[in-house]
């Protein structure tokens, strides 16, 4: 409840959600609350913000309010004095509190009918208590609707365009004016559909009065009225079409009549108001239109020829909305309940859901009538307008451009009016696109709509008119913009309108969404929402089938309108071309395969043989190629013949002679072009299959009785036709690819490509690596090339490259199935069984069982994957068949071209000489890493060929790996690591040789060690050894583990030594226990060093080495090291420190050689503090019952100050606590936790006991559930702060205070009458009048009382409890004590009064009158002057 006061618009928005599923579930806890606020927030005027967050709260909760069911029947009688008292938020004055309101009413309206019910009492004697009561109160609906309306012209009155406008500034509707206009129509909407016919004829009598008695200016106030005027007629077409269409067309006819205005550029405001008027209030149902033809005729005729710009614009607005009140399909009505509210008792309806099975819809279905008058008017009005067009274009009758405007926005607006009568465009189709055995036409949608095709098609005769306009246009005034703006919207509405637009679909999708998600109710499941919500969602459901046109036939009129587009996307003007190309783009998308027509005709404008184009033309087909941000990109189509086209002539259109190329814009527009190819392409496909059992199943579905098939069961020469044409086309699709790829490197050729577009090229060819078809071999040879190119971009593509091919190349290997138990001979249990067991200790690493020779390496069965065997065995282990006899080299005879093109250049010394020079080359100073593609390039060599190019690369290892530059090393990291990886399935004598070669220059790289290269070394590592069996690796492990901190090279090497090892360990996890518990016992000794870089590194090191030491459910004690006799070592050696009350850090200098033992027990807990903050971290588990025994040890460290200096010790001993307190904890953890916490609270430091305080805290509110289901261990926390509560450090005292009060404030333990008689004991301690011991110890029992009782007032920040008022009074008897209690008090009655300062009104009601006058005392400070 809190935070719906929040003036935070997320937090309000979280709570009124939150709050409306409450609601659902207890309606009569959390409504009346609710209300309480809103009223007060309804009476205030100085805190709007509450006001809307309020309003919002209540707006979820409305379904629950007016709900009919017997949990909260008084919540109904809320109804009118909430609608009531909503009126005054309809304020111009504050946007958002208006917006609120309008949402607020509108919600409450829709669930309930305004209907006077007062009569029915007298009638119905078997009405209820409350029922009788709503009766009489629905009187007053109707004051409410005439007040709302006041309301309403008030705020019309105040937005007239004059009051809110400069004469400088635009006379358009600003988007906070659209928005409150849209807020207003829709709320009167609702309130005059839910209206009684007896109210809504008193309140459309007001509305016409007050519409009519003014003329009002057509920008903002206008809008708003005829809105208004809009939303009253729908709802009772036949009334108020009776009021307003007689009076508009009088005062039109008597103003129009004067011939003298038809050419007046500017007219007669009361003129506009009237067209405005009444092109708002005819959209209504179609059929009451038709009493009123004859005028409605008249008035458009004239008024569309009218040469004012406003007047015929209004005109055409009256011509669109009459058309479409005649054409479309749409429910007339929205009541809440079906049938209108005469029928038995409207306050039964309040809050009905609607009934999806009897919605009782009545829909507006064109009658005959109304279809004849849609004609009439196109006749009439839409086929002069094309023959003023024709005449223009033949120059027989030239018109203006004004006139040209005035003609063109008459043909759209009979478009937008009448598109869904009109059929679609049709005739031939366009051949040849793709070859199919079957007919690929389109699914034929019924929308409701039967065209007449004996009438006009006038979709087909706009569309020839504006194709002459179109090219008219362009020959001879192509600045004319406005006019191809309007042809580029009426060709787009040509294609895809139907009665409605995708945008404006989706955003009533939208609203839809909003609204449904603020009024469902989520108790009742899917489909209880209120009546017009399922309406609206039934006729969204119908604009639906409207939209779906994806998949439409391509024929030839649409080619016809693509290639118009595409001329005006690559003409002049930079706008039009914007929109054209926007259409185009939806069009191409759209219509099936017409990219494969249009695209070639694209490519034609980009050749660098066309002389005659302009840049704009060039400009425009790149932006085409480009496509849409979201949509269709033609430069990446999932299709061989386009890609085959596109991506060479973009390489080509280097070669232009064009001198656009060298502008700016240009250059980023090829980067957009190859940037989208990179994202959205997808690899094509060459090879596609049918199974025969993929035919089986489709002969059988097509023979099931079901639902019998479109078409008839294929003949089986149509399915060998078919098995064929798919065969022949797979060989095609392989040939285009590889005419692509060839395509490519022959741009390449050209010496005069530019740099851009060769990088280009070859990132476009790098993108058709496949893993099902092998790249020719000439892009292979281009790529083992350019490693060695000049640009460092293109060499960067070459390497992921060749990582790739060298992937297509990789042989395949034979593998076996094992079965773990014959290698073990040990079968596993049954059920789960994880961990270090007898079945998989075999693939552990056993340095008395190690391949050391051809014998024992045969003998072995290596497992690669680190994680099989430790939680299960796969069903089928297959591993790689140790009886195949790999192949020691590959002969150059059985070579593939492609192997034999890479194999030459890697044989050849001086392009060895050349890549490493490239590799070795430093790129970005301080920033360069090691580079994965680079070692999957060097892995993929040493795979696929063995250790053939090993004596051309040995000089050079040997010679990077004694250069101790960071890009030397980097580069003999990335080959040593690729080396290790790619020599898996060496035999034993070559990987014998190889490490007799790498050992020697690893060493001696270590050795060499530097800031710079340590983290590659590092990574080189961890890479080699991933996914590989440890006892391949034991050379390796070997070498790491001989002697790492030698203390030969200083600290760093001996830090940067143990990192390499860690990075290599890591990867192996658990099947290296015996090289963890080496390293364990080789560290121990080593604990107290005394560089702290190396006791990080340990720390570090540490956690990997108990990471695998878990204890979770099934689990084996690991054969890893374990923590605990770890721990009870560590606590051994620390027995010098832990009988000082308090820990320091003495040991200042680092590189003594002090060897007492306090000191080397500090040094050790340096190097145990490091452990214990890296293992928070990184460990499966949090801090086990071991760690925690070392509790009492960190709490004797920890200050509560920060020192001045620096102190690593103090720093690392907090760092651990805080990390420690945040672990989640196992209830038998607790009460070593407690009993670690309760030996601290003793101790004689009350730094340490200040310190239990933080950490009780933290373990408190990250652990809470965990620690409420254990009361004994809740009741031993409580004593515990109490017993500090009374300790004799203030800061001890205070910190106390603060932690009880967190605890009573997430309800830890409560604050009942035994703790708060034991507080106020406690501050009523007389202070004798002797200063000594025991007068201290009487203070510090005082002012922990004092203490406690504030801790219970701060307890409670936004309310005040029954107990709250007597502890204030207690309190205030302690404000003259002597400090620190007097300052307790002050601060605790300051933080009081901030805390409930927003809702003072109310929480006053809790105090008695003496009470608040001591309070106003104390709270308000006394005045200077009086």
């Amino acid at each position: 409840m809190g935070q719906m006061s929040s003036q935070n618009k997320t937090g309000s928005t979280d709570a009124a959600y939150a709050l409306q599923n409450l609601a659902l579930l207890t309606p009569e806890l959390v409504i009346p609350p609710v209300l309480e606020r809103t009223y007060a927030a309804m009476e205030t005027l100085t805190e709007p913000h509450t006001l809307t967050a309020t309003l919002s709260c209540m707006i979820g909760m409305a379904r629950s309010l007016v709900s009919p069911d017997n949990r909260y029947p008084e919540g109904r009688a809320h109804v009118l004095p909430l609608l009531m008292g909503s009126l005054p938020g309809v304020d111009p004055n504050d946007f958002s509190k208006c917006m609120i309101t309008f949402q607020f009413i509108t919600t409450f309206t829709t669930l309930v009918p305004l209907v006077d019910c007062s009569s029915a009492p007298t009638q119905q004697t078997d009405l209820t208590e409350i029922e009788r009561d709503l009766c009489f109160a629905s009187a007053g609906f109707e004051d409410f609707v005439l007040q709302f309306l006041d309301r309403c012209f008030a705020l019309i009155d105040s937005s007239t365009l004059e009051q809110t406008r400069d004469e400088t500034e635009t006379d358009t509707q600003t988007h906070l004016e659209s928005l409150v206009e849209l807020g207003l129509s829709s709320t009167i909407s609702t309130i005059l559909t839910q209206c009684s016919t007896e109210i809504y004829k008193v309140a459309l009598e007001k509305l016409y009065n007050f519409a009519t008695s003014s003329i009002f200016e057509t920008c903002v106030s206008g809008r708003m009225v005829a809105d208004m005027c809009k939303a009253a007629a729908k709802c009772h077409p036949a009334e108020s079409l009776r009021l307003f269409v007689p009076h508009c067309c009088s005062i039109i006819s008597l103003i129009t009549d004067n011939e003298d205005l038809q050419n007046d550029d500017e007219l007669d405001k009361e003129l506009l108001w009237n067209l405005q008027l009444l092109s708002e209030v005819i959209r209504v149902d179609g059929e009451q239109l038709l009493k009123y033809q004859g005028e409605l005729e008249r008035i458009l005729h004239v008024c569309v020829s009218l040469r004012c710009k406003q007047a015929y614009t209004l005109a055409c607005s009256l011509l669109e909305h009459t058309l479409r009140s005649l054409s479309l399909i749409y429910p007339t009505e929205y009541r809440s309940t079906p049938g209108g509210f005469n029928t038995n008792l409207p306050i039964q309806d309040w809050g009905r859901a609607g009934d999806v099975a009897a919605l009782g819809v009545c829909w507006h279905v064109p009658c005959q009538e109304e279809e004849n008058f849609v004609f009439q008017l196109l006749s009439s009005l839409l086929h002069p307008q094309l023959q003023r067009i024709k005449g223009h274009v033949s120059g027989h009758q030239p018109m203006t451009r004004e006139e040209l405007w005035q003609s063109l926005a008459i043909v759209q607006h009979c478009l937008l009016g009448a598109g869904s009568m009109l059929p679609p465009l049709d005739g031939a189709h366009v051949h040849d696109l793709v070859p199919s055995m079957l007919n690929l036409g389109e699914i034929k949608l019924h929308v409701g709509v039967k065209y007449d095709d004996s009438l006009e098609n006038y979709r087909v005769s706009i569309c020839q008119t504006m194709r002459l306009l179109l090219h008219h246009i362009l020959e001879h005034s192509e600045d004319d913009t406005k006019s191809l703006f309007v042809i580029i919207k009426v060709i787009s509405d040509l294609m895809f309108f139907c009665g409605t637009h995708k945008k404006e679909f989706d955003s009533r999708w939208k609203s839809f969404t909003l609204v449904k998600k603020s009024m469902e109710n989520r108790l009742l499941g899917k489909k209880q929402h209120i009546r017009a919500l399922l309406i609206d969602r039934v006729l969204l459901q119908h604009e639906m089938r409207k939209l779906v046109v994806e998949g439409s036939e391509y024929k030839v009129v649409h080619q016809e309108l693509l290639c118009d587009l595409l001329l005006l996307s690559t003409s002049t003007y930079s706008q039009v071309r914007s929109r054209a190309q926007s259409v185009l783009m939806t069009a191409m998308g759209t219509y099936s395969f017409s990219y494969r027509d249009m695209i070639p005709r694209m490519l034609q404008l980009l050749s660098p043989q066309r002389t005659a184009g302009t840049e704009q033309q060039f400009k425009g087909t790149l932006y085409c190629l480009l496509g849409a941000s979201s949509g269709f990109c033609p430069a990446s189509t999932r299709d061989w013949d386009c890609v085959g086209e596109v991506w060479p002539a973009l390489v080509r259109c280097g070669l232009s002679h064009s001198v656009t190329l060298e502008k700016p814009s240009i250059g980023r527009l090829f980067d957009d072009i190859i940037d989208r190819i990179h994202r959205l392409h997808d690899t094509i496909g060459i090879y596609f299959t049918v199974s025969e059992r993929c035919v089986e199943v489709a002969n059988q579905i097509t023979q099931s009785q079901n639902s019998a098939p479109c078409l008839g069961l294929p003949s089986k020469e149509e399915i060998k036709e078919g098995i064929q044409r798919q065969r022949i086309r797979n060989i095609v699709a392989a040939r285009k690819y590889e005419k692509l790829v060839n395509d490519l490197l022959d741009c390449l050729e050209d010496r005069d490509l530019p740099w851009k577009f060769e990088h280009m090229a070859t990132d476009l060819l790098a993108l058709l690596l496949r893993d099902d078809h092998p790249l020719p071999p000439d892009a292979v040879l281009y790529f083992t090339q350019t490693l060695v190119h000049d640009s460092i971009s293109i060499r960067k593509v070459a390497i992921s490259a060749m990582a790739g091919i060298l992937k297509q190349l990789k042989r395949p290997r034979k593998k076996v199935a094992v079965l773990p138990s014959d290698i073990s001979g040990i079968q596993d249990p049954e059920g789960i069984c994880v961990g270090d067991r007898e079945g998989n200790r075999w693939l552990q690493y056993d340095s008395n069982n190690l391949p050391l020779s051809q014998e024992q390496w045969d003998s072995l069965q290596f497992v690669e994957k680190t994680h099989w065997g430790y939680y299960s065995w796969p069903r089928e282990m297959m591993i790689y068949a140790s009886s195949e006899k790999p192949q020691d080299d590959l002969p150059y005879e059985e070579m593939s071209e492609g192997e034999k093109i890479i194999f030459e250049y890697f044989s050849d010394p001086d392009f060895i000489d050349q890549l490493i020079e490239f590799l070795s080359l430093e790129e970005r100073k301080g920033k360069d890493s090691f580079n994965p593609r680079r070692f999957c390039l060097f892995k993929g060599l040493f795979r696929n060929y063995g250790n053939i190019f090993l004596p051309v690369l040995r000089p050079h290892l040997e010679q990077l790996t004694s250069d101790p530059h960071e890009s030397a090393q980097r580069c003999v990291c990335e080959i040593t690591a690729g080396l290790i990886r790619g020599s898996k399935h060496w035999s034993f004598s070559k990987l014998d040789r190889l490490w007799q070669l790498l050992c020697p220059l690893i060493r001696t790289a270590l050795n060499n060690i530097t800031v710079e290269t340590y983290s590659d070394w590092g990574t080189c590592i961890a890479t080699a050894c991933e996914g590989r069996d440890p006892r391949k690796l034991h050379w390796l492990f070997e070498l790491l583990m001989e002697s790492p901190l030698s203390g030969e090279g200083g600290s760093f090497r001996d830090a940067s030594l143990l990192y390499v090892l860690q990075g290599g360990l890591a990867q192996q996890q658990w099947r290296v226990s015996e090289l963890l518990h080496r390293l364990l016992v080789y560290l121990e000794p080593k604990l107290t060093h005394v560089y702290k870089n190396v006791r990080e590194r340990i720390g570090s090191v540490l956690t990997y080495i108990f990471m695998i030491d878990v204890a979770l459910p099934h689990t084996r004690p690991t054969s890893s090291p374990h923590v605990a006799e770890f721990v009870t070592r560590v606590l051994e050696r620390l027995k010098p420190l832990t009988s000082e009350p308090e820990i320091h850090n003495h040991v200042h200098e680092e590189n003594t050689q002090e060897t007492d033992e306090r000191t080397q027990a500090v040094k050790l807990l340096k190097t145990v503090l490091k452990w214990l903050m890296a293992s928070a971290g990184r460990t499966f588990t949090t801090p086990v019952q071991h760690q925690l025994q070392l509790l009492p040890v960190l709490f004797k460290i920890a200050p509560v100050e920060i020192d001045e200096s620096y102190d690593e010790m103090k720093q690392d001993a907090r760092t651990c606590l805080s990390l420690m307190s945040q672990g989640l904890l196992y209830p038998e953890h607790i009460p070593l936790v407690l009993a670690a916490l309760e030996e601290m609270a003793g101790s004689r430091s009350w730094h340490a006991r200040f310190s239990v305080l933080t950490y009780l805290q933290i373990t408190v509110f990250y652990n809470l559930f965990t620690l409420l289901s254990l009361p004994a261990e809740v009741l031993r926390i409580r004593k515990l702060v109490m017993q500090l509560l009374l300790d004799e450090q203030l800061e001890v005292r205070d910190m106390a205070c603060t932690t009880l009060s967190g605890l009573l404030q997430c309800q830890f333990f409560p604050l009942d009458s035994s703790l708060q008689t034991q507080l106020q004991t406690l501050s009523q301690t007389s202070l004798p009048k002797a200063r000594g011991e025991l007068a201290s110890m009487d203070m510090v029992r005082r002012h922990a009382g004092v203490l406690g009782l504030s801790a219970c007032i701060l307890s409670s920040p936004y309310a005040v409890p029954l107990w709250m008022p007597q502890i204030l009074m207690d309190l205030s008897d302690h404000l003259n004590d002597p400090q620190p209690i007097e300052m307790t008090v002050k601060k605790t009655m300051s933080e009081f009064r901030r805390t409930h300062h927003d809702n003072w009104q109310e929480h006053r009601q809790c105090f008695t009158d003496d009470q608040l006058l001591v309070l106003t005392n104390l709270l308000v400070s006394p005045c200077y002057y009086a």
